[in-house]
C-alpha cells in the first residue's frame, strides 16, 4: 500500500533539494504523475529493503562478474542514467521519473546526495543505477540496462556493485521501496513501516559514513 508520508512539506518546491532530502529522512520517495505532471511524495507500508547479510547474487551472474565484461564506474554519467531509467520499458509503463526530477536529482548530485553506478562496454554506457544517499542510508531508485547494445544483465552487475560498496562503506540501510519478483531473487525482503523507520533512525544517525572513495574492480560476488 502507497499513502502520503506523514509530515508532507508543502511550504516550498517539493523538488528543492531540502524539500527532497527531508523527504527521505521521513522515509518517503518522490514519483511523478505522468497524467497530471505533480510530483507528490509517497511512502508504502510495507516497505522494500535489501539486507546486506542477505544479498544473492545467481551463479551465472557471479561468473560475469568475474569475467568482467563490463567496466563499472561511479559517478560519471549520473544524468545520463536517470534519462534511460526514466524511459518505458513496455508500451503500457507509465514513466514516474520525469524531466524536472531528472534536473532536481542532478542538483542532489552535484551536492553530493545522489550517485550513480554505471557499466559501460568500452565508451558505450549499456546499463546502471541511481540512488540518493544520506549518512549510512541509501535509497536506490531505478535501474537499467541496454541489451540491445551488449548490455543484457547489466544492471544486475551494477546492483551487485552497489552492494559490495555499500557494504564496504558501512551502510547500515540498503531501501529499495517496492519489492517485485525481479528484486526479490537477490534477497529484497519487506518490512514493516515501523521497522523500516527504526532503521532509517539508526542509518540517520551514523554519521562516519561516506560514498567516497569507489573502488575500481567492485563488485565481488
Amino acid at each position: 500500500m502507497t499513502h502520503p508520508p506523514p509530515k508532507p512539506d508543502r511550504s516550498a518546491n517539493p523538488l528543492e533539494p531540502h524539500n527532497l532530502l527531508r523527504a527521505y529522512s521521513l522515509g518517503a520517495f518522490m514519483m511523478a504523475d505522468p497524467d497530471t505532471g505533480s510530483h507528490n511524495f509517497y511512502c508504502c507500508d510495507p516497505r522494500a529493503v535489501l539486507p546486506f547479510h542477505a544479498f544473492h547474487c545467481p551463479r551465472s551472474l557471479r561468473k560475469l562478474i568475474r569475467r568482467k565484461h563490463f567496466q563499472i564506474r561511479s559517478n560519471t554519467a549520473f544524468s545520463q542514467v536517470m534519462r534511460h531509467c526514466s524511459r518505458p520499458r513496455r508500451a503500457d509503463d507509465q514513466p514516474w521519473i520525469s524531466p524536472q526530477m531528472i534536473a532536481a536529482y542532478s542538483t542532489l548530485h552535484d551536492l553530493g546526495f545522489a550517485h550513480s553506478i554505471e557499466a559501460y562496454l568500452g565508451d558505450t554506457l549499456v546499463g546502471g543505477i541511481y540512488g540518493v544517499s544520506i549518512h549510512a542510508a541509501f535509497f536506490a531508485e531505478s535501474m537499467f540496462c541496454l541489451p540491445q547494445r551488449g548490455g543484457s544483465n547489466a544492471s544486475k552487475v551494477c546492483l551487485a556493485a552497489l552492494v559490495s560498496h555499500l557494504r564496504n562503506r558501512h551502510y547500515l540501510l540498503l531501501d529499495v521501496q517496492l519489492a517485485n519478483p525481479h528484486t526479490e531473487q537477490f534477497g529484497v525482503v519487506n518490512i514493516s513501516h515501523a521497522d523500516f523507520t527504526q532503521q532509517l533512525q539508526n542509518a540517520l544517525a551514523a554519521t562516519n559514513v561516506c560514498w567516497y572513495p569507489f573502488p575500481s574492480d567492485e563488485p565481488r560476488p
